[in-house]
């Protein structure tokens, strides 16, 4: 199926469409399972049957849901491909934000809004696809199951780890799966435009940390004060300088912006190279070492007392390769009286930039930007390709833009003005098109 000009316009119009709906739907996540995605799973739902595409909505507690369609293929003998987003949002103060975060508004040629980049752009791209082959009666040559997780932003207990592993059954003679972050382009120092797409990624391990103490009045001398005990530790674990590690696809990253900036690939200097990549650079920068940020703080109850023991919690994230050195450093960085916990411990990812679904995806890009560069890179944070790959499905992240190259892009994931261009979600969805229908 090529797109003609009547049918590029209907997608186009209908992807802007969903995605400012979406946006408007509060799904938002606050861990710890305080969320709630069944309004969202319900208009995915309604919009796939607007079409005549048959869904259904799975619930791992109330209002924690996923939504799963399938659309059968041609080649019954080739194995299926999983086209997996999430519904879930990470919460937004409103009082922050030049616009109401969940107007989904059009302003500065951008849709504005929590979701715009993560991801219910990509929703919104799955969507406008297959409601577009739906209402051309278009069938695939491979089987496609769609699939709209729930609870992402807090690892994926009740979303993609439910589903995978109570119904695994869903993603059945499926081999391979394609998620969020990658395939959006950057334009280096050089001028020179690439697209990056998610080959690997590391691992999470968010853990608990614990300090014992004696409990006493404050205005006494305290030896053994949790608190103290707590925050020593937790200085360790912050300013702990971690060693580079360099992996396979961060080689080949390295490897590419060298080629095509002209400037050295020297391990030892690195920050020409990710100088040359702007303000992703932060997010290349977290992808040489392991990573161990501390993020929540609790102890005490009242000012005179000091407390039998503080905790505080750890955002840990592992290079595939190295997942045991960081437990293992951190036990020995806390010293006695301190005790480590796992709370979400999940594998980090690395796969071949390589074979048929690979060179769909560069052809994808280039049939809409023949200028662009396909590059693969290892993404700092997780998706939801993690719980599939524990089903044997191999994962990418590739949801298409070709974005302004003044726009700091990573920077607006989970971010205040979260916004996604009009033409950078129009040229996603065709690219998305292309590449599914040649996937």
């Amino acid at each position: 199926m090529k797109l003609t000009d009547a049918q590029r316009i209907e997608l186009e119009e209908d992807v802007v469409k969903l995605c400012q709906e979406l946006i408007q739907i509060p799904s938002v996540n606050f861990g710890e399972g305080k969320g709630d995605e069944k309004a969202a799973a319900e208009y995915v739902a309604a919009k796939m049957k607007e079409v005549g595409i048959e869904s259904k909505i799975y619930e791992s507690a109330p209002n924690r849901c996923s939504v799963v369609a399938r659309i059968e293929g041609k080649d019954k003998s080739r194995p299926g491909l999983v086209v997996n987003g999430h519904l879930d949002v990470v919460p937004a103060n409103a009082a922050d934000w030049s616009v109401d975060p969940f107007s989904g508004a059009i302003k500065d040629g951008c849709i504005w809004g929590r979701g715009a980049v993560d991801m219910k752009n990509m929703d919104a791209m799955i969507l406008a696809v297959i409601r577009l082959w739906a209402r051309h009666n278009y069938q695939p040559e491979r089987s496609i199951v769609i699939v709209f997780f729930g609870d992402e932003e807090a690892g994926g207990i009740y979303g993609s780890r439910w589903m995978a592993e109570n119904h695994p059954e869903v993603f059945a003679g499926c081999s391979e799966t394609i998620s969020e972050v990658g395939g959006f382009s950057l334009t280096l120092l050089s001028g020179k435009r690439v697209y990056a797409i998610e080959a690997s990624q590391k691992g999470i391990e968010w853990m608990k940390i614990t300090a014992e103490g004696v409990a006493g009045h404050g205005s006494m001398v305290n030896n053994a004060n949790a608190v103290t005990r707590l925050t020593e530790a937790i200085a360790k674990i912050g300013n702990y300088t971690w060693p580079q590690r360099i992996t396979k696809t961060s080689d080949l990253f390295f490897q590419k912006i060298s080629e095509i900036s002209g400037k050295p690939y020297d391990r030892n200097n690195l920050q020409p190279l990710i100088d040359e990549v702007g303000p992703m650079g932060k997010m290349i920068g977290a992808t040489l070492c392991n990573t161990t940020n501390p993020t929540m703080l609790e102890a005490g109850y009242k000012a005179n007392v000091i407390p039998q023991s503080a905790s505080a919690v750890v955002d840990g994230r592992t290079l595939p390769g190295y997942e045991k050195e960081l437990l293992d450093t951190v036990k020995s960085l806390v010293g006695e009286h301190v005790k480590v916990e796992s709370l979400v411990s999940d594998i980090p990812l690395e796969v071949e930039f390589g074979g048929p679904l690979v060179d769909a995806m560069i052809a994808a890009i280039k049939s809409e930007d023949p200028d662009g560069i396909p590059i693969p890179y290892l993404l700092s944070g997780g998706t939801d390709n993690k719980a599939l790959a524990k089903l044997g499905i191999v994962g990418y992240g590739f949801s298409p833009l070709k974005l302004p190259p003044d726009l700091d892009f990573t920077g607006l994931f989970h971010g205040i003005d979260e916004r996604v261009p009009i033409d950078s979600l129009q040229f996603g969805a065709r690219t998305l098109f292309h590449f599914l229908v040649n996937a």
